[in-house]
């Protein structure tokens, strides 16, 4: 096959002083990082929808994409085409992981006999690339959203005939994901709740939705796979309330329903926006609870009230990210995620490698000053100091559980008053985080 990017070769590191709009200016895999390289901490994937499918229409306009490569067809040989070019750019652009959802890579037949077979034509290519290139598979999934079969969700469907379906998709997306070596399975509920509560029996969709999981946690046993499984947290869009909301929300759901050993939480930025809440916020709620897993970086527009999914080039944006991934121990099993597209006006092949440098770059920069807070040590110190009336006294106690209200009542009866609060210094953290941006 001949190049789909002849004039690309593997994109180079030149460092912060290049002009190349084709060269990572913070991102070398290599690089060291509080004892790690770059590559282990971040674990960059590309998104086969979003880079290889997307033909970027919106509600007002058709696509603009210009792909060459790919001939308009839903045919598997064009499928099997389009893999390769996949491989293509992840090499090139010198990614270690991509991952994709079942339809994304093979077109959809008229049974899902024939769509398991078009499924399994381009696993043979994507297996052969994988060998060929040493990429990896960071995580599958089913799509079970798009086909108007799910117009009422999958698992929560309220037709029984359609959670079987969807069952039977899962079920084959996760041996492929099996067969591929994938690290990981992401359930993302992008139809999984509901328009309107007058039709709508929640309790019942709840148990539906958790009784699918299980099933796939049994299946995952069966077939001896490995990997984590994770549910993705989004609020809205295309339901008006998503079950799995934000990351409390579906902390709250797998704890209720004994799934909590078996999943983690694959966090997206634009989805925490919607939800009201920062990406920061997200990744700390999940990595309280030890159930922070992998992410899925973009971002959204802030004056747009929807799901953008646009490049991630904020550097204050990465730089949380890593702090609080850091501060976890890393990502393990999932890695950086771009679950992002290029804009409509930006169509030619060329802009998918832009904003994946520029993405990989925020990341990298985030990296690297997230590391420079942690060894300065005054922000770790200022939040440790902040606490430090539970290191010791009445507050040891509480942490310990050795006291009740009787005890708190008599201990302030005795003291007369409450020690006198701090100042939390909001503005000289700000000021302080901005020394290193």
């Amino acid at each position: 096959m001949s190049s789909a990017f002849p004039e690309i070769s593997r994109i180079p590191y030149e460092g912060p002083q290049s002009k190349n709009p084709l060269a990572f200016k913070h991102y070398q895999a290599t690089e060291l990082v509080e004892g790690r390289t770059m590559k282990d901490w971040l674990r960059f994937s590309v998104v086969y929808w979003h880079t290889f499918r997307n033909r970027l229409s919106d509600p007002f306009g058709a696509g603009t994409a210009i792909r060459p490569w790919d001939d308009g067809t839903e045919s598997v040989v064009n499928a099997q085409n389009r893999a390769r070019v996949a491989f293509e750019f992840i090499e090139k652009l010198g990614a270690p992981y991509y991952a994709f959802h079942d339809r994304d890579v093979a077109p959809e037949g008229a049974t899902l006999r024939e769509s398991n077979k078009n499924l399994d034509a381009v696993v043979k290519v994507l297996k052969a690339e994988q060998k060929r290139t040493g990429i990896k598979l960071l995580w599958g999934t089913a799509c079970l959203f798009a086909h108007p079969r799910y117009a009422h969700g999958a698992a929560t469907s309220c037709n029984a005939d359609v959670f079987a379906y969807a069952g039977a998709q899962v079920k084959k997306a996760l041996e492929v994901t099996h067969e591929l070596g994938g690290e990981g399975y992401v359930f993302w509920g992008g139809r999984e709740g509901y328009a309107t509560l007058w039709n709508t029996n929640m309790k019942r969709e709840l148990d539906h939705l958790a009784r699918f999981l299980h099933l796939a946690v049994d299946y995952k046993k069966q077939i001896g796979f490995k990997g984590q499984f994770y549910i993705e947290p989004k609020p809205k869009e295309p339901t008006k309330h998503q079950y799995d909301s934000d990351a409390a929300a579906c902390l709250n759901f797998l704890r209720e329903y004994d799934l909590i050993d078996h999943l983690k939480l694959n966090l997206e930025t634009n989805h925490a926006t919607l939800a009201g809440h920062t990406m920061q916020h997200e990744l700390e709620v999940a990595a309280a609870a030890g159930a922070l897993g992998s992410i899925d970086a973009n971002t959204g527009d802030a004056m747009l009230g929807w799901d953008t999914d646009q490049f991630p080039t904020d550097i204050y944006l990465t730089t949380q990210c890593m702090l609080s991934i850091m501060k976890a121990g890393g990502l393990t099993t999932g890695g950086v995620n771009f679950d992002a597209k290029v804009r409509r006006e930006s169509f030619e092949p060329v802009d998918l490698f832009y904003a994946h440098i520029g993405g990989m770059d925020a990341f990298a920069r985030g990296l690297k000053i997230a590391a420079a807070i942690r060894q300065d040590g005054r922000l770790e110190k200022f939040v440790k100091q902040r606490y430090s009336s539970y290191d010791s006294g009445i507050g040891a106690k509480i942490e310990a559980g050795t006291v009740g209200f009787k005890d708190l009542e008599t201990y302030i009866l005795k003291k007369g008053e409450a020690a006198p609060n701090t100042s939390g210094r909001q503005e000289m953290l700000e000021n302080l985080i901005n020394e290193f941006i």
